[in-house]
């Protein structure tokens, strides 16, 4: 167990989208990196399931910032996603980009992974997927578009 954790989220294996009541992560944690590849951060989520002796055991951890930065990803999927029908192929194999997200000094890209030998098949089963996954996505946006308006406050 994170003896460093600051914020907790118990119980989310009752939240856990799909999974919810039959999960093994049952905590979600904030706090001091306890992975020595993250030791440079200073703060980490970290995601804890239920071991074979029962007990909690990390199960994934990354650096805050990369928590971000994959939100940022999923958003602008999103974004895109929803004007992709337009496309015949749901992207241009011409120009692939998405978006060039400024972060840090540099861009964050935001592609069509063409180097996918299948994405013509997989990017349509992955919209489909997206659809599937409306509801469940659509709550948790709704929650985070309330607390990213209550933070522009400060």
């Amino acid at each position: 167990m994170n003896e460093k954790a600051v914020i907790v989220s118990n119980g989310y294996d009752r939240v856990d989208g799909r999974n919810a009541y039959q999960s093994d992560i049952k905590r979600l944690t904030l706090g001091e990196p306890i992975l020595e590849e993250n030791k440079k951060m200073q703060i980490a989520a970290q995601i804890w399931k239920t071991g074979k002796d029962g007990e909690l055991e990390l199960a994934q951890e990354l650096p805050i910032h990369q928590v971000f930065d994959l939100m940022i990803l999923l958003s602008r999927t999103l974004l895109y996603f929803k004007e992709a029908y337009r496309l015949p192929l749901l992207y241009d194999p011409e120009n692939p980009t998405i978006e060039r997200v400024g972060v840090q000094g540099g861009v964050l890209p935001v592609e069509v992974c063409i180097d996918n030998k299948n994405i013509n098949e997989d990017i349509k089963a992955f919209a489909q997927s997206l659809n599937d996954l409306g509801e469940i996505i659509g709550e948790r946006q709704r929650v985070l578009t309330r607390i990213l308006e209550e933070l522009e406050c400060y």
